[in-house]
């Protein structure tokens, strides 16, 4: 459950979060008490007495108002910093979340509502903490230490008070939550489609202009926003009749105060300047009852968001379960493998055996849908067979330490990630600690590495976001790099000619037939070209998985 969820990660700050609300409680009572104690120093002054019966009232004039500003800013401080504690705690558990799902786990989900969940989303649960909860927590204990003091002065007004502040507390938070409830609820996942399009829309630019489906993608960005522009709008009147809700009633409590405050000034049961104190104490403790409606809407969004984030828990986790023993090189065998992907009704593959031996290259080819990227997944424990097993030198992948595991085997896809960074950048994720001279020798072995040195930045040359600043090929050929520094025993590659033209598609293959020379290699391609140099050879196309035929 999603309370649940929320506990476990604010427990750890449970202390922070009182502490805060006490000082916030401390910085009310210091705000309240201030205009209180004003009003009965002017009330009381107005009578000339002489002024050392002023001196305790003047002192506490000023020790409120020097500790509300204090009082709040502790407050402040302190409950931002349990805020940030479970941000950062949520945005881990987040990323933990989708660490544990990923890759196969993510198939149904889109880059742009994930990036909103990760960022705002988590946001939003600061908003909970400090718009919502703690405001929350600091009116109602407040309220009712204001009403005891009233009541201890005269018995009716702090009743007048009490209803006055329940009333507004309970009616300006309703009222507002009943105009944008629905609207609130939506705003995350409104969002979240708005960021998702965005994403789309830039990402895709260059295929969208060419065809022409720039106008029908805008259209779509304009429809969104437009949407989302009313639901802030509904929120925002919302906001406007709850603050009027508040004001109303603080009109009426001040007139009640008056209404029974004079007839007890009249028969004697309280003195006339006490009576300054009751009718201005509720100006001041109504500042309580002001953040409620926001707070509503804030705890409203932040629940939703909430929910949103709890769901990345429940994301399926098709992954092998990993063990503890270390990886040691040998023959990467598939046996009887059936596996399929997630979501899938048919497996991809059936009773699929495969051997790797040490310095052997396979070659894998058949057409889309085949199985192809299923099996590479399977192989890196991305997806736990339904039967069958993947064994490395005789030892099931569940027996294996995860870490030690992608030391030894490593997938260069065909998609792998480029990050908008340098050369450098890119290549120390294969071994972070290579030296520049190491990495130019990796770039040598892919013909890239007359490249880098014509550029005026050498390895500092930025590369642009997904590798958008260099060409395919040389995009294909910095990812081949990366995955031959990190000197895995084992190379699989998926598709390292996909989204190349024909000769690019060549002069790749060539370059990686030198650089795995003597490395245990699984090639897999749709194109029958790229395999006149490995030794064996499994065709998919008729989805048996057999062998078609073996090179000397």
């Amino acid at each position: 459950m999603t309370i649940r969820w929320l506990v476990d990660l604010v427990r750890p700050e449970l202390k922070r979060l009182a502490a805060a609300a006490l000082l916030g409680v401390l910085a009310m009572v210091c705000s309240i008490g201030l205009l209180a104690t004003s009003a009965w120093l002017i009330s009381r002054a107005a009578e000339h007495p002489p002024v050392l019966y002023l001196s305790v009232a003047i002192v506490a004039v000023r020790a409120f108002g020097v500790g509300r500003g204090v009082l709040r800013y502790a407050e402040r401080l302190v409950g931002h910093d349990a805020a940030f504690r479970v941000l950062g705690r949520t945005r881990i558990q987040a990323w933990l979340d989708l660490d544990r799902a990923a890759p196969a786990g993510l198939g149904g989900t889109r880059t742009g509502d994930l990036l909103t969940r990760v960022t705002r989303d988590v946001d939003a649960i600061q908003d909970l903490l400090v718009r919502a909860v703690l405001p929350i927590a600091v009116s109602l204990l407040t309220g009712l230490i204001t009403v005891a003091v009233l009541t201890a002065l005269l018995p009716a007004a702090g009743a007048v008070l009490l209803i006055g502040l329940a009333t507004a507390g309970l009616a300006a938070p309703v009222v507002s939550l009943s105009l944008s409830a629905k609207a609130d609820r939506r705003f995350a996942p409104v969002r979240s489609e708005l960021a998702t399009d965005v994403h789309d829309l830039l990402t895709g630019l260059a295929d969208l202009t060419a065809y022409g489906g720039t106008g029908e993608r805008l259209q779509r960005l304009g429809t969104q926003d437009t949407r989302l522009t009313a639901i802030l709008k509904r929120s925002a009147s919302a906001a406007g009749v709850g603050a009027a809700v508040t004001n109303a009633a603080l009109a009426l409590t001040v007139i009640g105060e008056v209404l029974v405050g004079v007839p007890a000034v009249r028969d004697g049961r309280l003195a006339g300047v006490v009576l300054a104190v009751l009718v201005l104490t509720p100006l001041a403790a109504f500042e309580l009852i002001t953040p409620l409606p926001a707070a509503a809407r804030h705890l409203v969004r932040g629940w939703s968001a909430a929910d949103r984030l709890r769901a990345l828990t429940n994301l399926p986790d098709p992954s092998v379960a990993w063990g503890t023993k270390s990886a040691d090189s040998g023959t990467l065998s598939a046996q009887h493998l059936t596996i399929r992907w997630p979501g899938a009704a048919t497996p991809a593959l059936t009773g699929f055996d495969l051997d790797l031996r040490p310095g052997q290259r396979v070659g894998l080819i058949g057409p889309s849908g085949s199985g192809k990227s299923t099996l590479a997944a399977a192989l890196m424990g991305f997806l736990a067979p339904d039967a069958g097993s993947v064994t490395l030198a005789g030892t099931d992948l569940t027996a294996i330490d995860e870490t030690s595991y992608r030391q030894v085997v490593v997938l260069c896809g065909q998609d792998d990630h480029v990050f908008d960074g340098t050369v450098r950048d890119n290549l120390l994720i294969g071994r972070p600690d290579a030296t520049d001279r190491e990495l130019l020798e990796a770039l040598d072995r892919v013909r890239l590495g007359d490249w880098v040195r014509r550029q005026p930045a050498g390895l500092g040359t930025p590369v642009g976001e997904r590798g958008a600043r260099i060409s395919g090929g040389e995009r294909q050929r910095l990812t081949l790099a990366r995955a031959l520094l990190a000197d895995p025993a084992v190379l699989v590659l998926d598709e390292p000619t996909a989204h190349l033209d024909g000769p690019t598609a060549d002069d790749l293959i060539h370059d990686i037939t030198d650089a795995t020379e003597g490395r245990t290699t699984l090639l897999i391609t749709h194109r029958y070209r790229d395999l006149e140099a490995v030794d064996q050879v499994v065709d998919l196309s008729s989805g048996a998985g057999e062998p078609r035929r073996t090179y000397a």
